[in-house]
């Protein structure tokens, strides 16, 4: 299935006891509707305050009370309305979220301008700029490949190696100001490693950083040559590859 929820009110995706998960959020709405149903795994973990655009998950469960095609329908309306299911679609024999997965993409989302906008409140994080977005496109290519990401890792134990298959910087005028993304498609990512790439790449465009300084940080460089992770509410998780077809290689139940 895929899922979009915005962040602002959750303790991110992993269920944590006593807080407030997407998780055990999914569970709870997902327990009526079968005789057993077993936790739900997605294709990516976020932290809190991060949001999805279309996150996919699976959830595996037992003598189901309705049809399949009703299951989206029925868990939306249990659910809250900061997490909605997008689509239920029918796994393939060895499907797994997020071991099936072959890449996974985010976008961290700047607004640039003399000042916030209160509609994008929760939404991106604000900068008073301006930003040399040309630098920051070629500190982007950089990024791009297979590279030790020790330098934007926080309490990460797993292999720092990590492949980037895409990073761009798109940017759009807005009513008081300009809306910049970045936007990044990888295998798949250490912990904060995206927050902390948007910092790196933040302070590029301030001209605080030079782009030519990254090929040193990319091998390997402790946590602390790196630049301070930007804050969750400007970071989504927009969606996830798989073999197949479509966007999630599952068979649409329609």
């Amino acid at each position: 299935m895929e899922l979009q929820w915005d962040g602002s009110a959750f303790w991110g995706w992993q269920a944590q006891r006593g807080l407030r998960t997407v998780q055990d959020t999914l569970l709870a709405a997902s327990l009526p509707l079968a005789a057993q149903v077993q936790r739900p795994v997605a294709a990516g973990r976020t932290d809190a305050g991060v949001h999805a655009r279309c996150m996919t998950c699976h959830l595996d469960g037992s003598s189901w009370r309705l049809e399949a095609t009703r299951i989206a329908a029925a868990l939306n309306a249990r659910l809250p309305p900061d997490l909605q299911v997008l689509a239920v679609r029918l796994a393939p024999p060895g499907f797994h979220a997020r071991y099936s997965c072959l890449s996974r993409r985010y976008c961290y989302r700047l607004l640039v301008g003399p000042q916030a906008l209160p509609l994008e409140r929760g939404r991106c994080h604000w900068v008073k700029g301006p930003l040399d977005l040309p630098a920051m496109r070629r500190a982007a290519q950089i990024l791009v490949g297979q590279h030790n990401f020790s330098a934007w890792a926080t309490a990460e134990t797993r292999n720092p190696e990590r492949r980037l298959y895409q990073v761009e910087i798109r940017s759009e005028p807005l009513a008081g100001g300009e809306l910049v993304e970045i936007q990044l498609e990888g295998e798949s990512f250490l912990r904060q490693m995206v927050r902390g790439l948007a910092g790196t790449l933040l302070q590029v465009g301030y001209g605080r950083r030079d782009p030519e300084e990254l090929p040193a940080l990319l091998r390997g460089q402790p946590r602390s040559r790196g630049d301070p992770n930007l804050p969750a509410q400007g970071l989504y998780f927009e969606g996830a590859l798989y073999p197949g077809e479509g966007s999630a290689g599952l068979t649409d139940l329609d």
